[in-house]
């Protein structure tokens, strides 16, 4: 196994979690108190680093964990094919290593989004909210989009490879918040930018169709019944001029079919919102929060 320590970032704390089939998760946690768990869930090629700051503002109110999935950061890498099923298993096998049986608060990003609803759907009473940003939908996914995904991670594994790490980082996130203080993004930076990541990226990409089933399935039964919101990028960036619009239909028709769900649209940024406007992340999770405090 090759799990390694890593500096989690001014006021988070490190812990590695031993699943049932051995392997070591690096977690990364902060905040205290009898709130509920605040579960932060990254995108395709992001780590536990991509939520450092939000981690920090939301964990000054309550518990919250964020963690490197396999072969990212400092977790083990898995032997097995990074399906939707197995990511969701190990997320299912974090909580319980760490004896977190009271409801959680999921917060998914990008293919975060599948992985909390596949969560939800098998442990609905383990979840006290949810909160979408510009969470992955099953149509606007496809084999091409599959295999664009996975030609573009090899390519920044090489980048890596050779050093171009800042190079990788001005491609995939050109847009940052000035919020977001340079030493956290030299953690993003380290645990983002880097061959491993990119490559473990891919093999999350090459489920991507063999994924879409599910998140169907998934789409069609429907959000929990939870305070749920979703926040939305409102920028349509260079390629999603077909795509933004669907996407965002899509995610509004979900959300107007739960009880208790929020659509957002976050005007000026794009799908990296968490990175471009980390503070309207914090609200929504907070607020989700405040929503859960009082849902009887």
């Amino acid at each position: 196994m090759t799990s390694v320590h890593l500096d989690p970032g001014r006021g988070l704390t490190e812990k590695f979690v031993v699943l049932p089939d051995g392997r070591r998760l690096r977690a990364v946690t902060a905040g205290e108190g009898d709130g509920p768990l605040v579960v932060f869930e990254a995108g395709m090629s992001a780590p536990a680093a991509s939520w450092v700051h939000t981690q920090r503002q939301v964990g000054a109110r309550t518990r919250t964990l964020s963690y490197d999935r396999a072969g990212y950061g400092g977790s083990d890498p898995d032997p097995r094919d990074r399906t939707l099923e197995r990511i969701a298993d190990d997320l299912t096998g974090l909580l319980d290593a760490i004896g977190e049986t009271r409801p959680v608060v999921l917060v998914g990003h990008s293919w975060g989004g599948p992985i909390i609803r596949l969560f939800a759907e098998r442990h609905p009473r383990r979840v006290a909210g949810l909160v979408f940003v510009d969470a992955t939908v099953a149509e606007i996914m496809s084999d091409r989009t599959a295999r664009t995904a996975s030609r573009a991670f090899a390519i920044l594994a090489l980048l890596a490879r050779l050093g171009g790490r800042r190079l990788v980082m001005k491609l995939t996130v050109p847009h940052v918040s000035p919020d977001i203080a340079p030493s956290d993004m030299d953690i993003i930076l380290r645990d983002y930018a880097c061959v491993s990541g990119m490559r473990t990226s891919r093999r999350e990409a090459t489920q991507i169709v063999a994924a879409l089933p599910t998140m169907q399935r998934l789409q069609a039964a429907g959000t929990p019944s939870v305070p749920t919101i979703c926040l939305q990028a409102g920028r349509i960036d260079r390629g999603m001029k077909t795509a933004r619009p669907l996407f965002n239909q899509v995610a509004a028709d979900l959300m107007a079919a739960v009880p208790h769900g929020r659509f957002v649209v976050v005007p000026e940024a794009g799908h990296l919102i968490p990175q471009e406007n980390p503070a309207v992340v914090r609200d929504a999770v907070l607020e989700i929060i405040d929503a859960v405090a009082v849902t009887p």
